[in-house]
């Protein structure tokens, strides 16, 4: 793909607030993650992007760094790489 066919596909940008989809586990390559499949961010998690880029093994697939809040209305976390299915822009859509 080329460089203007990669940005088509872009569904975040930086500065954009997003939130937690479902709960995002540690694949194994979070620091400070004690257990391997350990909580990173509940569902429902407000975030903000603050990078965005594509797999380097396959990059049709986007890659976001989100910063969440640690409890609502606190301090920003450390970045988390997630996948656009994990995000969404409608806090409604993760009340259930």
């Amino acid at each position: 793909m080329s460089g203007p066919e990669i940005m088509s596909t872009v569904q975040y940008e930086i500065g954009d607030m997003v939130y937690a989809a479902e709960d995002i586990l540690n694949d194994g390559t979070m620091p400070g993650i004690d257990e391997e499949e350990g909580l990173i961010v509940a569902a429902g998690a407000r975030g903000v992007v603050v990078q965005f880029g594509h797999s380097e093994f396959d990059p049709s697939k986007e890659i976001y760094l989100v910063r969440f809040e640690s409890e609502p209305g606190g301090d920003l976390g450390n970045p988390v790489g997630v996948l656009p299915d994990e995000l969404t822009q409608e806090p409604a859509a993760v009340d259930a």
